[in-house]
């Protein structure tokens, strides 16, 4: 069975960091794609970071040089680091594995921007 467990999620200021953090088991971790996906309220869920297999990364343009996506194989972990945050960086926040058309999620953690 597939289980993807995020954490890290938070209240935090304005200009602050979180780093996010997600732990996969039942999957060959190392030939999955992973990702970080986000919903906020009334709004669509949306790609904000994507790491291959072999390590080539996508941000969406909101996200460009405050957040940085990262994976260890070692430990089927996949993780966010994101800093200075916006109040438009709200939203749940999941995790994905994608394989051969295969998807995977999380359950969400929630990352909260406010003063």
């Amino acid at each position: 069975q597939v289980h993807l467990v995020e954490s890290g999620g938070g209240l935090v200021q304005p200009g602050g960091s979180l780093r996010l953090s997600c732990a996969a088991s039942g999957i060959s971790f190392s030939i999955y794609a992973m990702g970080w996906y986000r919903q906020a309220p009334g709004k669509q869920r949306e790609l904000v970071a994507f790491i291959t297999s072999d390590g080539r990364l996508n941000y969406v343009d909101s996200v460009m040089g405050r957040f940085t996506i990262s994976r260890d194989d070692a430990k089927n972990t996949v993780s966010l680091q994101m800093n200075s945050l916006k109040p438009e960086d709200t939203a749940v926040y999941y995790c994905n594995a994608e394989w051969n058309f295969r998807h995977y999620w999380g359950q969400g953690t929630q990352v909260t921007v406010s003063s």
